[in-house]
């Protein structure tokens, strides 16, 4: 059996994947209620790296508690994690501060700053992104505004490699680590000198470079001796979590595209060439299994508030000592035709998103009639907002000429909602196919993969059931047609009376 962790800002899931079966046989999520992000200020996030820890030895209890579940038969393990988020630690590999995660927007201006010094044309064709609020711009602004902390880092890492280090007790990270970052030269493939020249960073500060496919990380003996492990057991497989949702569902060559809908929503499609948005709306990076024989990309298109405004729509139309469960929030979504009845969500309340050059601006509801509407127009209203900011991605993509038909989502998250499928197709006007897998059961198969127990990835994908195939409605698509191009063009307006206020 190989274990897959899958380590979100929601929670911390873990899968078995049986190699006899070809399937999981056994998943824990911990904690059961969203883990907390703090906010000391406006448009900051951060959680601790020890709490990740913590609840990962907790989940790993819950999991060899299942029955027939025994950790001697554990032979490697895969991660994956929430991107461009920054730890840091000191030479005794204690964390110096809270990691600043992926939707904190404090390093936007030092982001743009370092852009404007390196140069757009460099960071394009170079960088393939604008520095923007990726992890090499948290870092900038962490020697900026706390000189002291900086001083005392040994390492900096990803969330991923944080996990890594507590299980292997020694500090490294990947290509495609690099490129979330920022930090990737495509052009020459290798560390981009200049940014690292531009961030003053000392080289023992930069984690050694391990294969993202392979044995890449041993497990400490005193660790696999807590974990009940076999001392051989290696990290064999690490991901960022977009990657590595695209590597779940077998996306893996040009002109393949998958997305998800967690805290965060994201479309990701694979190509073989650099290509970069002159704006750095959607971002490049290198893909999970991206070789020097064979050129892999991942174009990515992020919504930071997906999951996250479904979570908070759970807390908010709480009427018992219980949340109302997402079911049920999924059933009431049925229950209101296409467009809410005119009420508008726009989902833009976690951070500052790319696709909006960095705007922050902020979640919005809009139209509401005391007289006519209530929670399930809120609710369906919501679930539209996020299909539709998603789009603005899709007329992206269109416009780089990346084809786009089929969609290959896993069955987790927002896509368990029906009535969500349903208006990502006819929204998006593409077919959606849904299978049964999701990160923590993509991060124990890259593990099998990477151990080398399948030669190649379409041995190890032969088990993946697709359960489902959504097309979008003739019909349907037509009358969402018109209602995002009205909800786009309250959005220009939003975005407009808001740089306006500033500007005065």
């Amino acid at each position: 059996m190989y274990l897959g962790i899958d380590l979100g800002s929601s929670s911390i899931k873990l899968s078995l994947l049986s190699t006899e079966l070809g399937s999981v046989v056994a998943s824990v999520t911990y904690p059961e209620v969203e883990m907390k992000i703090d906010a000391p200020k406006p448009g900051w996030a951060e959680q601790d790296p020890e709490v990740w820890w913590q609840n990962f030895l907790t989940a790993y209890e819950k999991l060899l508690s299942k029955p027939d579940i025994n950790s001697d038969a554990i032979k490697g393990i895969g991660i994956s994690y929430q991107m461009h988020g920054l730890v840091m630690v000191d030479e005794n590999q204690k964390v110096l501060r809270p990691s600043i995660i992926w939707c904190d927007s404090r390093a936007v201006e030092i982001g743009n700053k370092m852009y404007e010094t390196l140069g757009q044309s460099y960071c394009l064709n170079h960088l393939l992104n604008s520095p923007g609020n990726f992890t090499a711009s948290k870092l900038a602004w962490v020697k900026e505004n706390e000189p002291e902390i900086f001083s005392k880092m040994d390492k900096f890492m990803l969330p991923g490699d944080f996990i890594a280090m507590k299980l292997s007790r020694k500090v490294t990270t990947t290509e495609t680590g690099f490129s979330e970052g920022v930090f990737w030269d495509f052009e020459n493939q290798e560390l981009n000198d200049e940014l690292i020249s531009h961030l003053g960073l000392e080289e023992h500060v930069i984690p050694d470079t391990v294969p993202a496919i392979g044995g890449n990380a041993l497990i400490n003996s005193e660790v696999a001796a807590e974990l009940g492990l076999n001392e051989e057991v290696k990290i064999t497989y690490r991901s960022g979590d977009q990657p590595n949702n695209a590597f779940s569902l077998n996306v893996l060559n040009p002109g393949e595209v998958a997305a998800t809908a967690g805290t965060s929503g994201v479309i990701y499609a694979v190509t073989d060439k650099n290509v970069h948005d002159k704006k750095s709306r959607i971002n490049t990076f290198l893909h999970i299994n991206n070789t020097v024989e064979q050129r892999r990309n991942g174009i990515l298109i992020c919504i930071n508030g997906t999951g996250i405004l479904y979570s908070w729509l759970r807390k908010l139309l709480n009427t018992s000592k219980s949340n109302l469960p997402y079911d049920q929030m999924n059933e009431l979504a049925d229950q209101v035709e296409e467009g809410a009845e005119g009420v508008r969500f726009f989902p833009f309340g976690n951070g500052a998103e790319r696709v909006l050059e960095n705007e922050v601006v902020g979640a919005h509801l809009l139209n509401m009639d005391f007289n006519q509407h209530d929670s399930a127009h809120i609710i369906r209203a919501g679930l539209e907002g996020i299909v539709y900011a998603l789009n603005i991605g899709f007329e992206m993509l269109a416009d780089m000429d990346v084809p786009v038909e089929t969609i290959r989502v896993g069955h987790s998250n927002l896509f368990l909602s029906s009535a969500f499928r349903q208006i990502f197709a006819n929204v998006t006007n593409t077919t959606l196919e849904l299978y049964d897998t999701d990160g923590a059961a993509g991060a124990a198969r890259g593990a099998a993969l990477g151990d080398g127990f399948y030669e190649n990835a379409e041995e190890a994908f032969k088990s993946l059931e697709r359960i489902e195939v959504i097309k979008p409605d003739e019909n349907k698509v037509k009358v969402y047609k018109a209602l995002y191009a009205d909800w786009k063009n309250t959005l220009d307006e939003i975005i407009q009376t808001e740089d306006q206020a500033v500007a005065v």
